[in-house]
């Protein structure tokens, strides 16, 4: 059997009744991508239809049969009183269920070093889960440009490169991308603003955004914009998810 990867899901309502589930695209990307299982885990906060699952759920034994961790984007944005704002305003896109199932999943995944590979909402959730802050819309900020995805746009359109990154040298991307730059999408409003204690900057936009960062002693890659779109077709994307399920088998095998 392929290493097991957890993947917490979103929740979403369809005419009027939440589901929990993953974009097929991020199935797509870790499975062929990096050679895994996926295991979808629900969100365990307590929802429409849902007791609280938080103190029935044993986010231990989860990771005893996973060999890692793959956090997706998502349309929500994290929780802002996680990360001390009280600014953001009240209409902003949250989803508390995959909130109360990520950060438990995330700190213990982190102790026990199982490999992470976090995208878009994923690079977010990381960081402040590791003591970092966020901008909710770091097109208000000064200095920065508009990170956000244009209207009307067809998926491709979407999803196509509009903006360069520039990689750090010495770090973890720049051992799995072999490139001092790449162009990649972009459909953010949040970004991060703090980079946290004991986390590196891998990745930086033109304008100033933290676009990648990893850790010290582990394999834990967080990446803003939509690797898993299309990946087969890029070659810093494919060389992500590769790099990703290489260190998951690495694990697997020595633990």
């Amino acid at each position: 059997m392929r290493p097991l990867v957890l993947v917490p899901c979103d929740v979403k309502h369809v005419e009027g009744h939440p589901f929990h589930g993953v974009g097929e695209k991020y199935i797509n990307a870790v499975s062929h991508g990096a050679g895994v299982q996926a295991l979808l885990v629900p969100g365990i906060g307590a929802g429409q239809d849902l007791l609280s699952l938080e103190q029935d759920t044993d986010i231990d034994g989860l990771l005893d049969l996973a060999q890692g961790l793959f956090l997706t984007g998502s349309v929500s944005n994290v929780e802002p009183g996680r990360y001390g704002n009280s600014d953001a305003p009240a209409d902003i896109k949250q989803d508390h269920q995959r909130d109360a199932t990520v950060f438990p999943l995330l700190a213990r995944a982190i102790a026990r070093k199982i490999p992470i590979l976090a995208v878009c909402r994923g690079i977010q959730e990381l960081n402040v889960a590791i003591g970092g802050t966020l901008y909710h819309a770091v097109h208000e900020q000064p200095g920065y440009a508009d990170h956000r995805e244009q209207d009307g746009l067809s998926r491709e359109e979407l999803y196509a490169p509009v903006h360069d990154v520039d990689v750090v040298t010495g770090g973890l991307l720049e051992q799995i991308v072999d490139a001092p730059c790449f162009a990649v999408n972009s459909l953010h409003a949040q970004a991060i603003a703090i980079l946290a204690p004991g986390l590196r900057a891998e990745a930086i936009s033109r304008d100033g955004v933290i676009e990648a960062v990893s850790k010290d002693g582990q394999f834990l890659l967080g990446v803003q914009w939509h690797p898993e779109w299309a990946f087969a077709e890029n070659p810093q994307s494919k060389a992500i998810f590769a790099a990703f399920g290489q260190a998951v088998r690495r694990f697997a095998e020595n633990r």
